[in-house]
């Protein structure tokens, strides 16, 4: 039986319970009004339930009184062994052994859709992150993002979103400038521009677009400038995509700054040319001092924000509203931002903008910000001199323990990373620890194979061992894990629970044997002992898929 199950099972005892009562008062009750608990205590049940409490009063009975009536409801249903009543009116129930083990089964048969859920269906998501300059490569804070978001998504994914993942290109304005000079002084065997970007990655760019432009020195100065830009812009971004993608992070959308600043055919207006008539036309556009202004104090901007200066030149804040818009326009009804920790101030911002183009900023748009991530012991680029690379720390740590690492930890709390464990092949090092019980289960998987134990019966009422009856209380959670940690965005809960299941999967490994001793007989209890290993086995490999990290069958 599962928590869905139960929870029916209560919302059909309680309602004609409360009818009895008082008519009218199981009106409108669902068994999502009646949510169940596993008790910190597991000698207390294998569920408990604050129905009794929550409704006494719209009943009209004493919360202990009204909970004593639900118990001996419940203890009628099949699959319930028996239940109690604590306290000021907690409801504890425990589950027979039978109904307890049948999900063993129901797992494995639903393989990689455990897990999935419905939480999140008919949410239209563009979830933005990353979203790095195209001028250098992804350095540490980067990386932080790269995994959350990643995670994040997958996590949206599995509860039923619709959603893709997009990368901003901040591809048009003066830092695409001094790249392009940096780059093009490099071909030139010149010294870097003053403001422009040092490191030898420039110098390798450089040599790249010699390579493919030869002519490059033969053109006019200004199509020298154009062509060195624009073919150093071509491969760093290739470079970028590759480095995201070798860290197991996909996007759906690779979205162009340069996209928002076109004119249209014939000279039609272009994306933020038509982003400051449309916020105008939601009354929250006016003109002062010849520039024009949007008035973003009405939604809690700290200031009004300036558009389009005197000069007629655009702000960023226009790109950032035809963006916005273009989201919109695109069918994304909820935005996400993910932003970094120098990024506080963009938070009133994004929302006043959100408002301001008529949408509801507590609805429409969602800005994360994360805080600063440092490795101990990292190097220096030797290309860029002044960062810490991506695919640096992953070529050092390795991808799964890198993202691992960083998703083990809510996104707005400082993190220090320490090399030593997370190169440690020992449980030491949390992702070895939960990669290496589900390496384990396939471990005994083989060795019941060899011992001709297979999953041909399945008796869960045999499932009786206290291990065996927490490993199964563990796996019940997972898909309320998953359905949480998308709701609340913080995928560190999907890692918590995987160590925690890792740690009840060892500690039954080490009571509980899936194939006989020396001559003993295969039995049931070998049989559906091994339904239980291949069901943590899926889980463990659900929740390592759900973070981007792998599940080696061997270690």
């Amino acid at each position: 039986m599962n928590p869905d199950a139960l929870s029916a099972a209560l919302l059909a005892v309680i309602a004609p319970l409360a009818e009895a009562r008082r008519p009218g008062s199981s009106e409108g009750l669902t068994a999502a009004d009646l949510p169940l608990e596993r008790p910190k205590n597991r000698d207390h049940g294998d569920w408990a339930s604050n129905a009794a409490l929550k409704l006494s009063k719209v009943v009209g009975a004493s919360p202990r009184e009204f909970a004593a009536e639900i118990a001996a409801g419940l203890e009628t249903v099949d699959g319930v062994a028996s239940v109690e009543v604590a306290g000021p009116g907690f409801i504890n129930i425990r589950l027979d052994a039978a109904a307890a083990g049948a999900l063993a089964k129901t797992i494995v048969e639903a393989g990689a859709a455990f897990g999935t859920n419905d939480s999140q269906r008919g949410n239209t998501i563009n979830l933005e992150f990353v979203s790095a300059n195209p001028t250098g490569p992804l350095h540490i804070g980067h990386t932080r993002w790269a995994a959350l978001g990643d995670a994040i998504a997958r996590l949206l994914l599995a509860s039923g979103a619709t959603l893709v993942r997009e990368f901003y290109i901040n591809d048009a304005g003066a830092q695409m400038e001094r790249f392009g000079r940096s780059v093009l002084a490099a071909i030139k065997g010149e010294p870097t521009p003053e403001d422009g970007y040092p490191g030898s990655y420039i110098d390798d760019l450089a040599r790249r677009v010699l390579e493919k432009e030869p002519e490059l020195l033969g053109l006019p100065a200004d199509e020298q400038l154009t062509l060195a830009r624009d073919a150093a812009y071509a491969f760093q971004l290739g470079d970028l995509q590759a480095s995201l993608e070798q860290f197991n992070v996909h996007f759906d959308v690779f979205f162009s700054e340069r996209v928002l600043h076109a004119k249209g055919e014939d000279g039609a207006p272009s994306l933020v040319d038509e982003a400051v008539d449309r916020l105008r036309e939601q009354g929250h556009v006016f003109d002062q001092d010849d520039a024009v202004w949007v008035r973003t104090t009405d939604f809690g901007d700290d200031k009004d924000r300036v558009i389009r200066r005197s000069n007629g030149e655009y702000t960023y804040f226009a790109a950032d509203a035809a963006y916005y818009l273009n989201k919109g326009d695109r069918g994304f009804a909820h935005k996400i931002y993910l932003l970094g920790a120098d990024h506080h101030g963009y938070v009133h911002r994004l929302k006043a903008l959100a408002g301001a183009a008529g949408d509801d900023p507590e609805k429409d748009i969602e800005v994360l910000i994360g805080q600063l991530v440092s490795v101990n012991g990292a190097r220096l680029s030797k290309r860029a001199g002044n960062i810490i690379e991506l695919d640096d720390l992953r070529d050092w740590l390795g991808t799964d323990a890198l993202r691992y690492s960083l998703e083990r930890y809510p996104a707005d709390s400082p993190l220090t990373l320490d090399p030593e464990i997370l190169r440690k092949r020992t449980n030491d090092n949390p992702v070895f620890y939960v990669q290496y019980a589900h390496a384990r289960t396939h471990n005994v998987a083989r060795n019941a194979a060899d011992s001709g134990v297979a999953r041909d019966a399945f008796a869960p009422e045999l499932l009786e061992h206290e291990t065996e009856s927490a490993l199964l209380g563990a796996l019940q959670e997972f898909p309320r894990i998953v359905a949480y940690a998308a709701e609340v965005r913080e995928p560190h809960r999907v890692a918590r629970y995987l160590e925690e299941l890792a740690a009840l999967y060892h500690r039954w490994y080490d009571n509980c044997r899936v194939t006989p001793l020396g001559d003993e007989e295969v039995t049931d209890l070998h049989r559906t002992r091994l339904w239980l290993n291949d069901a943590t086995g899926q889980v463990l490999r659900n929740g390592l898929d759900l973070l981007g990290v792998s599940a080696p069958e061997r270690m």
